[in-house]
């Protein structure tokens, strides 16, 4: 795929579209009475860290940028505390709950570090 914009090239956007896969990859075994809740929940959530990211990279201000920044690094945190759940459900085994939060717990930095860098520099994205 070529990248043509900006943000593609990030690499929080690339690990925020691993977690996306991670996540559907992961709730694709999970009950199926659980699609429109639980499922439905963290689909939503992973789907809006790429999402964020993108769009924050769009907006003006440094103000804007750090925003959507922040409110990935919540929906990465929402989707942590819902893989939590799944994994007391029975849902998700260790093994997948443990590779997970690795890369969450990586992204969740990277995203704190990108942050800080928009703050310190607003010609940054």
């Amino acid at each position: 795929m070529e990248m043509n914009f900006y943000f593609q090239n990030l690499e929080v956007y690339q690990l925020g579209k691993e977690i996306v896969k991670d996540n559907y990859r992961i709730t694709k075994t999970f009950p199926f009475d659980e699609k429109f809740c639980l499922i439905n929940q963290m689909n939503r959530a992973a789907i809006s860290v790429p999402s964020n990211i993108a769009e924050g990279t769009a907006r003006s201000t440094k103000k804007d940028k750090v925003h959507f920044i922040n409110m990935a690094y919540g929906s990465l945190m929402e989707l942590i505390c819902q893989m939590e759940i799944a994994s007391d459900l029975g849902y998700l085994n260790k093994e997948d709950r443990d590779k997970f939060v690795t890369k969450a717990k990586n992204l969740s930095v990277k995203l704190s570090n990108f942050k800080a860098a928009i703050e310190k520099n607003a010609k940054l994205c």
